[in-house]
C-alpha cells in the first residue's frame, strides 16, 4: 500500500472551492531572485480561477516552490475588463512541473495571495469572465 504522505494528491473538480476557466493568454511573471535582482519571464496562462492560475513558461525560468511572484496579463490580451489586465496579483508558486520535456518549458501552479477584506467584499468570482473561457 502506498504511503499517502508520499504520493502527490490531485484535487478533483468536486473538491475545488472555485471553478477554473481554461484560457491561453500571454502574461508576465516578475520576481526577485535570491540576490535581490528583479527577474521576469513571459508566460502563457492555461487556466484561471479566483484562487490561482496555472502558467507555462517556454523559457523554463528556474522558480522554486513557494517563491513569491507577481502575475499580470499582457496589455490587450484580455481586454480592460479583466482584473489581471489592470494590476499585478501577488502569488506563490504552489507546484512546479515539466510542461514539455523536449523544449525545456516549465509549468507553474500559482496560488493568489489575496487580501481577505477584498475577497469578502466581492460576491461574483473576479476571474469568471464569460468571454475569457473561449479566448485563445
Amino acid at each position: 500500500m502506498a504511503n499517502p504522505l508520499l504520493t502527490p494528491s490531485t484535487a478533483s473538480a468536486t473538491q475545488r472551492t472555485t471553478s477554473r476557466h481554461r484560457v491561453a493568454l500571454p502574461a508576465r511573471l516578475t520576481w526577485k531572485d535570491p540576490g535581490g535582482a528583479v527577474r521576469f519571464a513571459s508566460v502563457v496562462t492555461r487556466d484561471l480561477s479566483d484562487g490561482g492560475a496555472f502558467v507555462e513558461c517556454p523559457a523554463g525560468a528556474p522558480l522554486p516552490l513557494f517563491r513569491l511572484v507577481h502575475l499580470q496579463l499582457e496589455s490587450g490580451a484580455a481586454g480592460a475588463a479583466h482584473p489581471l489586465a489592470a494590476e499585478r496579483v501577488l502569488a506563490a508558486v504552489w507546484r512546479v512541473e515539466r510542461a514539455d520535456k523536449g523544449a525545456g518549458a516549465q509549468g507553474y501552479a500559482l496560488r493568489f495571495l489575496l487580501d481577505p477584506a477584498r475577497t469578502a467584499a466581492s460576491t461574483a468570482p473576479a476571474f469568471a469572465v464569460p468571454d475569457m473561457a473561449t479566448a485563445c
